[in-house]
């Protein structure tokens, strides 16, 4: 054989191009080839497997057509990595030589690839400018990719778009986010830069499905093991108040799990959907109650009212449940700490109020120590001392700036507005952080 010279195997001439053009990514390339009879190819193919000529849409072992009594396929093997017999590892040459495969047997072929055999990662690679962040990563929410595409890269949009759309076949649309995300709804604007118009999706987390306007909501399939985790921490009997809780991911998956949920979002269209998405999943409605509030309005009315019908007797909880409360919202929720100091004003209820309520607060923290800073940021929302069950690191945002969440009990001291924790009760045990493993 004829060294085969190392090649690569990414498309060429299509450095800078912004308008897809399918046909330019056609070219021919020369490929080794390792000709094996048909009764020994099951046996040949794990060893060869590791250098298998690997494209999209293409087939590396196939039939050699050849006038002969004797059956054959060709091995397509990688040309980066194979351009002579002895680039083959000697371990894997001595079990090809036992099933009678010689150096004899390598050749070269000449093949086509062309637009249908690229990832899209090998396509951006040779299209988009070189030296310079590439499509580094994106969602995908139901069919919709959501991007966020740096500056350099927003000639591109389009041809992007439609790349995606070509190679992810669940993908039907491509949205670009415009700006950053509003604090009052958690939404942004996007623009649809491929595909068809529709922004109604579904996805399921947690054996829920979920339906929801992508456009008009807060969805982020990153938390998906977060939810996970949270919810691992409920127990039939428990009270989840969920103050930001967007279309349910904690809520409708408490609720199926004989939890007594109090759902709230701000945003209207959330509202809506989270009621939809609670009868789409038949949530037990007796023990399932939305509400569309300020979070400032739903602890210091829903949640207060609960509390103090608990002190009355007018409201129940059993034995040994516990009180939930998620504040997802880590560009603003610490701001919402403060309301639960002195919630409860008539001291009359101390002596009956002896309930576990804990807090998982999200925030996001810019800095070397996201731990202390996101622990130091809680303590000083609330104003006054709290003691911290666990401080953990939800995902990495950007560079340098985590989503965390920070778990707290919600004291008796608290609750009433007592300066000193060390007034009422001893400090909870920590629990080890060691344990959560970060995804």
């Amino acid at each position: 054989m004829t060294a085969v010279l190392p090649v690569t195997l990414l498309p060429i001439g299509v450095r800078g191009m912004k308008v897809l053009n399918r046909q330019k990514f056609l070219r021919k390339v020369v490929v080794p080839i390792l000709k094996v009879c048909d009764e020994k190819v099951s046996e040949v193919t794990p060893i060869c497997k590791n250098y298998f000529l690997k494209l999209e849409n293409f087939k590396p072992i196939q039939p050699l057509k050849q006038d002969s009594e004797n059956s054959y396929k060709i091995i397509h093997l990688n040309p980066e990595r194979i351009s002579h017999w002895t680039d083959i590892d000697n371990s894997d040459r001595e079990v090809l030589q036992k099933c009678g495969i010689t150096e004899k047997d390598l050749d070269s072929k000449e093949i086509e690839i062309m637009y249908e055999n690229f990832k899209y990662d090998s396509i951006f690679k040779a299209v988009l400018p070189e030296n310079e962040e590439t499509v580094s990563g994106f969602s995908q929410i139901g069919h919709i990719i959501h991007l966020n595409l740096r500056e350099h890269l927003l000639d591109y949009k389009k041809l992007i778009g439609e790349v995606l759309i070509d190679k992810i076949k669940t993908c039907s649309t491509v949205v670009n986010k415009n700006n950053i995300i509003d604090n009052t709804y958690r939404n942004f604007s996007m623009e649809i830069i491929a595909g068809e118009e529709n922004y109604i999706v579904t996805v399921k987390e947690n054996n829920c499905n979920f339906r929801f306007d992508f456009s008009k909501v807060y969805w982020n399939p990153r938390l998906c093991k977060e939810h996970e985790r949270i919810l691992e921490y409920l127990k039939p009997g428990d009270i989840l108040f969920d103050v930001f809780c967007g279309v349910g991911p904690f809520s409708i998956p408490a609720a199926k799990r004989k939890c007594k949920v109090f759902a709230n979002d701000l945003n209207p269209d959330s509202f809506t959907w989270l009621n939809f998405n609670a009868k789409q999943n038949k949530v037990n409605m007796k023990n399932f109650k939305s509400y569309n509030l300020d979070g400032k309005d739903f602890i210091c009315t829903i949640f207060k009212d609960f509390l103090v019908n608990l002190c009355k007797g007018t409201e129940e909880i059993q034995n040994e449940s516990k009180i939930h409360i998620t504040m997802n919202l880590p560009a603003m929720a610490v701001e919402f700490l403060k309301h639960f100091n002195g919630l409860l004003e008539d001291k009359v209820f101390m002596e009956k109020f002896n309930y576990e309520i804990i807090v998982y607060v999200y925030c996001f923290v810019i800095g070397d120590d996201p731990y202390k800073d996101a622990e130091k940021l809680v303590k000083e929302s609330i104003e006054c001392d709290i003691n911290i069950l666990n401080t953990f690191n939800v995902r990495n945002v950007s560079p340098k700036k985590e989503m965390m969440r920070v778990t707290f009990k919600l004291t008796k001291n608290i609750i009433f507005g007592l300066k000193h924790e060390s007034e009422c009760e001893p400090p909870p045990k920590k629990i080890c952080v060691e344990k959560e493993i970060k995804e």
